[in-house]
């Protein structure tokens, strides 16, 4: 996806009586009708794309409101750096990838899951159709885009061997984030290691050619993905704003499950160069088929389990992504996670 400009449309109006508070709390701003509300910031992955349409909604909706939040949806740059962020307490709260949090925290990062919303993974290998790659197997000999270090190139050799491929049987050529597109629509590579809520929507309306995909999940390899994470700086301080941001993030995304085409009208104005609408539509299509495990379905999005979190921690230990795995509440915070 090409880098963006994050626009700051759909902001509530609100009186202009915030103040900052010293060091001790969020700043805070108060409502025409009067309503306090803590206002907190929140850095995307990446610029907005259709699985962020719930935070726009959740604002359209005054869903955060509700929870005494004023939200700022900011642009990321890429997971790691928005757990970076967040740990630093550059912004108050994020959206990543767990593997990213995971290897943040190993790395010495202060920052705390809140709850994983994506707990079936997109991770993908996406390829065009035309190319008659059907099973892992057809991979073999192939040459994909991936970018070296990142969480999808780690787990990519695990999808592999799990399938009875070993990684010399593909070629996996070093690409910068933004170009993976490029480098399939071109013909440089076979295919691309990208998330199916992301890329491939994207590459298929960019080709107008249909985009087929691989899922780890449904070839012996699933682990969480995308969640609310939160400096542990800020969550000592405001346990009670991350408990409420929480259970606004929840209720946002169920608000976009019922109703997913005014969901995405929401995102009108987010960013300069937003995808079309039928990109963003698939996209969030695809983001809500990913919500939950047969451990958390029927539950309300957001709503995390232990075991799952082990099996997502014993995978990225597997693909040395993390080197000294800990117990699961180094890394999540079930008592300021949604309920239910």
């Amino acid at each position: 996806m090409t880098a963006r400009r994050l626009l700051t449309g759909l902001v509530p109006l609100l009186l202009v009586t915030a103040t900052a508070c010293g060091g001790d709390g969020p700043d805070r701003t108060v409502t025409a009708s009067g309503k306090e509300l803590d206002r907190v910031t929140l850095t995307l992955n990446w610029y907005p794309y259709g699985e962020h349409a719930p935070f726009y909604y959740g604002k359209q909706r005054k869903i955060f409101e509700k929870h005494g939040i004023d939200l700022t949806i900011r642009a990321g740059q890429g997971s790691q750096k928005t757990v970076q962020a967040t740990g630093a307490g550059q912004s108050d709260f994020g959206w990543a990838d767990t593997p990213a949090l995971l290897s943040g925290v190993d790395s010495g990062v202060k920052a705390r899951s809140l709850g994983v919303f994506l707990q079936t993974t997109p991770s993908s290998v996406q390829f065009f159709a035309s190319e008659n790659i059907t099973s892992p197997a057809d991979l073999t000999g192939r040459t994909i885009a991936g970018t070296a270090g990142d969480a999808l190139s780690r787990t990519f050799p695990v999808f592999l061997r799990k399938n009875g491929l070993s990684p010399s049987d593909v070629t996996v050529q070093n690409t910068d984030p933004a170009g993976k597109i490029a480098a399939v629509v071109s013909g440089r590579t076979d295919a691309l290691l990208g998330y199916a809520s992301d890329q491939g929507p994207i590459m298929a309306n960019k080709a107008g050619k249909k985009v087929g995909y691989l899922r780890f999940s449904e070839h012996g390899l699933n682990f969480y993905s995308n969640g609310l994470i939160v400096g542990e700086r800020y969550l000592a301080a405001e346990k009670g704003v991350a408990t409420r941001m929480t259970a606004a993030v929840s209720e946002a995304f169920a608000a976009a499950e019922r109703a997913p085409g005014p969901a995405v009208a929401a995102m009108a104005g987010a960013s300069e160069q937003l995808p079309p609408e039928k990109v963003l539509s698939e996209q969030l299509a695809t983001t809500l088929t990913l919500l939950h495990t047969p451990a958390t379905r029927g539950r309300p999005p957001g709503v995390n389990t232990e075991a799952d979190w082990r099996r997502t921690i014993d995978v990225f230990a597997e693909a040395g992504l993390v080197k000294n795995p800990g117990p699961v509440a180094d890394y999540w915070e079930s008592a300021a996670a949604p309920k239910g």
